[in-house]
């Protein structure tokens, strides 16, 4: 199978003649290859070429592998790659590091060309497939947009879809103090705003991204970072705020605050609400409730 030339990957290995083996096996399939001999010039590399994949040993004289990741990962041009350790390191630890730091396969050596390529296969179209999907995500966000200043002009007023003349939206009946859902990070308030405002509308990390203009991927590892979880966990956070106070204050059924909150599907929301309460919501309201 020869791939397209637009396929770069990039090889860090200060071995030479492993890194020599690894480019002329993945140049005779058809990839344009960037050699590096260290992690340094490893990362100036990333940086200067963005290849499609990275390949990287771990133990190497000068920075090894882990910290290679760490450092793309922090990089918005670089935190996409999908990035492949090809080590003689095979103990569970190490594994485990690797993927907690965000690794997307890990290969022991020896391994064989034809292992080496299906991983790469895997992790191109999965990266395909992702990049497809947001693109999609971020067409329907702009229409939404134009959408909704098109109406704001026509009608003078932003009307909430659904609400009729004197109806609640709702939105005042689920709106807890964010300032004890968030953490206060004025790094973050960006990403916290725009989850206060469309959590309900079942948003999901690609939205998030978008629209605080990150990849998902980098957007994940800042939040992880400086909070200790992800995008996700925040978004159900301040879902299951809202849920709490619905099932205390009105007598609306579980489908219809499922609903209220975003959630297509209420077996969804009341495993997810289980999960979190150790009660299913009606349980959980017979309880709690005032």
């Amino acid at each position: 199978m020869m791939y397209e030339s637009s396929n770069k990957i990039l090889v860090i290995e200060d071995d030479k003649v492993t890194r020599n083996l690894y480019l002329k096996g993945l140049e005779a399939k058809g990839f344009d290859t960037i050699g590096a001999d260290n992690g340094l010039a490893g990362i100036q590399k990333a940086q200067e070429r963005i290849p499609d994949l990275v390949i990287c040993d771990i133990t190497m004289p000068d920075m090894d592998g882990y910290s290679v990741l760490t450092t793309l990962r922090q990089d918005p041009l670089t935190a996409i790659i999908p990035f492949i350790f090809l080590t003689g390191s095979s103990t569970k630890a190490d594994v485990r590091k690797a993927m907690e730091l965000g690794a997307d396969d890990y290969l022991t050596k020896p391994s064989t060309l034809d292992e080496l390529l299906r991983a790469i296969a895997i992790r191109l179209e999965k990266q395909a497939s992702l990049q497809y999907w947001c693109n999609i995500k971020f067409e329907k966000a702009a229409k939404s947009v134009f959408r909704d200043n098109t109406t704001a002009i026509a009608g003078g007023v932003g009307v909430a879809v659904g609400v009729g003349v004197g109806e609640s939206s709702g939105r005042e009946a689920m709106n807890p103090d964010s300032s004890s859902i968030f953490p206060c990070i004025p790094q973050l308030k960006e990403v916290f705003d725009f989850i206060e405002a469309h959590y309900h509308e079942g948003i999901t990390l690609c939205d998030v991204a978008i629209a605080v203009g990150y990849s998902p991927a980098y957007l994940t590892n800042r939040v992880a970072r400086q909070t200790g979880q992800t995008v996700n966990c925040w978004i159900v956070k301040r879902r299951m705020a809202g849920a709490r106070f619905l099932l205390q204050n009105n007598n609306q059924t579980v489908e219809k605050i499922a609903k209220t909150l975003g959630y297509q599907d209420v077996s969804h929301f009341s495993r997810q609400f289980r999960q979190h309460h150790g009660l299913p919501p009606q349980a959980w309201r017979k309880e709690y409730s005032q």
